[in-house]
């Protein structure tokens, strides 16, 4: 029966493959179909599905964070397996008696705690002085010191951050050529974010665009090459493609400046009081999960938000069900972007009032997705030279702030979520098995059907 190997190389679509020598000449030996993602089209949510065959209602995965009502919170990456409800793939796989089967997460989101046999995935180390280290959680545990010990500690502020390279990427792959060798897993699931980044720094039309796709398809030809010469079957897929943002969307000034927010001062900052609010917006890339405390408020806020420039469409109870996103996880309403706006996650109305964190990347302590992440600020002319010194001082054990992220949206030139308008802007699959893929477009929810195919456990 044969291997399979996963390669999910994210921001990937069918207008940006030509760029890709290698992927280009491979698909053409085998076959490629387009793929249409979940509502939204962000990380979390599609690997969820792609792994479940199920939409964000049942998997309860509607965005890469949300409101917990019970907590007052608003959680983004959090990491446990648990929170994804319905069967996996490497369960369906064992239920229906795959041969010899195992399976091998590495780096796909929700990745602790799973019932994967081998797994793989970013988990820092925060000392008490304040310091970040990079880190992996594992499965088994001592595969932790396996992978560090021949790779090295892994990238991560090469993985997110102003300082995000390929570096990460390949780092994952030898990770996969690691876990092959040693433990022979029947299926990999092998994560390559890195062209992702880059499409959201500077746009897919942007200057450096090409030679970074060069750069993870090498990667791919790595890979590809190494599971091709066990005779696997190699399917490399992607999660949503990237198109131009020319314009962010605060979801949140307009919700204040209405009287929705609850604002609670700390130190002459200012911090969003989620549970205290009457409403207020969990900004995600070009969806936005809109929570109402205040059920006396719901159509107020509701005509505010489908009346703020940039918004497309808001959904709310039979709309919100029609598009998949009908779980108590998920706002009361939802806003979907229009295709050249996305959604910043900024509530103050005055940049000097801002939480400390604004300024830093902490994707933890933000209420929403935070794409200026990945940017220096510009207005520092000695951006580089302030992070070098701000990590040498934690490095000494000083507590630092390392505020060197700019709190300007507009430096953003690349975004996805919603829905896309074009299929060659959309996600795509490739196999080196034809015959396991379908004619046509497929759907997200296709896809654990798919990967079964691969593995030999039905025809489709």
């Amino acid at each position: 029966m044969p291997k399979l190997a996963v390669l999910n190389v994210v921001g990937l679509t069918p207008r940006l493959l030509p760029r890709a020598p290698f992927l280009s000449s491979w698909a053409a030996r085998g076959k490629m179909a387009t793929l249409t993602p979940v509502l939204p089209a962000v990380t979390c949510s599609v690997q969820a599905t792609l792994l479940t065959g199920a939409p964000p209602s049942e998997h309860g995965i509607v965005g890469n964070g949300w409101y917990v009502r019970d907590e007052g919170e608003i959680r983004f990456w959090r990491q446990s397996n648990r929170l994804v409800g319905g069967e996996k793939i490497w369960e369906k796989a064992r239920r229906l008696g795959v041969a010899d089967f195992s399976c091998a997460n590495l780096f796909w989101w929700y990745n602790m705690y799973s019932s994967a046999d081998y797994a793989a995935t970013p988990r820092p180390m925060y000392p008490a002085d304040g310091r970040k280290i990079p880190d992996v959680w594992t499965e088994p545990e001592g595969l932790r010191t396996e992978l560090q010990r021949k790779l090295g500690r892994f990238p991560l502020f090469e993985f997110w951050g102003p300082g995000t390279s390929v570096r990460s990427s390949e780092w994952i792959a030898r990770s996969a050529l690691h876990v092959d060798a040693a433990y022979d897993p029947r299926m990999a699931l092998v994560y390559l974010p890195h062209l992702d980044y880059v499409l959201q720094r500077e746009g897919p039309d942007g200057p450096g665009v090409a030679a970074e796709v060069a750069q993870i398809d090498a990667v791919c030809e790595e890979l590809v090459a190494h599971y091709e010469a066990q005779g696997a079957a190699v399917l490399a897929l992607s999660e949503y493609g990237v198109t131009p943002a020319r314009r962010a969307v605060s979801l949140n000034r307009a919700l204040r400046r209405a009287g929705f927010l609850r604002i609670r001062e700390e130190l002459g900052r200012e911090l969003l009081d989620a549970g205290g609010s009457r409403a207020f917006a969990v900004a995600d890339h070009q969806v936005a999960h809109v929570y109402v405390n205040d059920r006396d408020a719901l159509e107020d806020a509701r005509a505010l938000v489908e009346g703020t420039s940039g918004v497309a469409q808001v959904l709310q109870g039979e709309e919100r069900a029609a598009c998949g996103l009908d779980h108590p996880r998920a706002g009361d309403l939802v806003a979907v972007a229009e295709p050249d706006a996305w959604f910043a996650y900024y509530y103050w109305l005055d940049d000097d009032r801002a939480p400390d964190f604004a300024r830093t990347v902490d994707i933890h302590r933000k209420p929403g997705y935070d794409p200026c992440e990945l940017f220096l600020d510009p207005a520092l002319p000695s951006a580089r030279l302030k992070a070098g010194w701000r990590l040498w001082q934690k490095k000494l054990g000083f507590r630092s702030l390392l505020d060197v992220i700019p709190l300007d949206p507009s430096l953003v030139r690349g975004t996805h979520g919603r829905l896309p308008d074009d299929p060659l802007d959309g996600p795509l699959a490739l196999s080196n098995r034809p015959e396991c893929l379908p004619d046509g477009p497929l759907r997200a929810t296709d896809m654990q059907d798919v990967l079964l195919a691969h593995l030999g456990a039905g025809a489709l």
